[in-house]
């Protein structure tokens, strides 16, 4: 019989690598998001966009490292924009999007709450990269977000699980390695497919009415796989696969959120449809 015990940690050092492998190396800066440019609590939504767009990050990222392109991207067509940390563990500096996924959907809500108080505006929208564009449906259905939220668009959100291409399955085969990732790192466990969180998330339909649902999708997802599980289903839901708007875009996990402004062109066309132009591989440039 195998040394379980031994193999535990081990198992669970390879699945925190292989999703530390899809965050950017952190910077000494992302501990507290920037104060001006984008958090800029003095800036007052115009005529044209309305409503403060808020982004959210990914397991083991930060406000400042997940955003350093789509946060100016969005600050150039006239948005105000604002970014929070959530999911701490203590004594984990940089990396978040660890702890349990429903104690970081009430960190979003009092953000929400906050940005709003500083805007006036009535309602926000959400852009939420990976865990950042499933964690907030936990917030619109549970916590009251729905009144408050106009939109949410989600890029690379796993929010059906994240096998991380097949490696959650081997979980079974390594008794205990499940209890440990949840007593751990509770935001891994929360978004492995099958899991209570999951589960309780999706029950009953994946929307709630009155929000605008925008996912965006890469067929190279090597995290929240298979890529098709990020879609949604709803009366007000539009699913994009990126590579349907571009053929040539090979962003995966990572790259969809942190630099591809293909995607970025789809997420400000999410934001504001009535003015919507066509996506293409040219949107790249623009």
């Amino acid at each position: 019989m195998l040394p379980w015990k031994r193999v535990l940690r081990p198992l669970t050092a390879l699945l925190l690598a292989a999703a530390v492998a899809t965050v950017p190396a952190a910077t000494a800066h992302a501990s507290s998001a920037p104060t001006t440019g984008w958090n800029d609590y003095s800036c007052r939504p115009s005529t044209a966009h309305p409503r403060p767009v808020i982004l959210v990050h990914g397991t083991l990222g930060n406000s400042v490292d997940n955003w350093l392109s789509l946060a100016p991207y969005l600050e150039d067509r006239g948005y105000c924009v604002f970014s929070l940390d959530y999911g701490q563990l203590d004594g984990v500096p940089v990396f978040y999007g660890l702890g349990p996924i429903d104690k970081s959907a009430e960190q979003l809500s009092a953000f929400v709450d906050k940005v709003l108080a500083a805007t006036g505006a009535a309602k926000a929208d959400l852009v939420g990269h990976s865990q950042g564009g499933m964690m907030p449906r936990y917030y619109l259905k549970f916590l009251g977000g729905a009144a408050k939220v106009n939109a949410l668009v989600g890029l690379a959100p796993d929010n059906h699980g994240a096998t991380i291409s097949g490696l959650t399955n081997l979980l079974p085969y390594f008794p205990g390695a499940s209890d440990l990732i949840k007593a751990t790192t509770p935001g891994l466990a929360d978004q492995i497919p099958g899991s209570a969180f999951l589960t309780k998330l999706n029950a009953g339909g994946d929307t709630v009415s009155g929000v605008h649902y925008t996912v965006i999708a890469t067929k190279y997802d090597e995290v929240a796989t298979p890529w098709q599980s990020q879609y949604l289903s709803g009366s007000d839901v539009h699913n994009v696969l990126l590579q349907d708007l571009c053929p040539l875009d090979l962003s995966e996990h990572v790259a969809i959120g942190l630099f591809d402004r293909i995607a970025f062109h789809e997420v400000a066309n999410a934001l504001d449809p009535a003015h919507a132009g066509t996506t293409t591989c040219a949107s790249a440039f623009s």
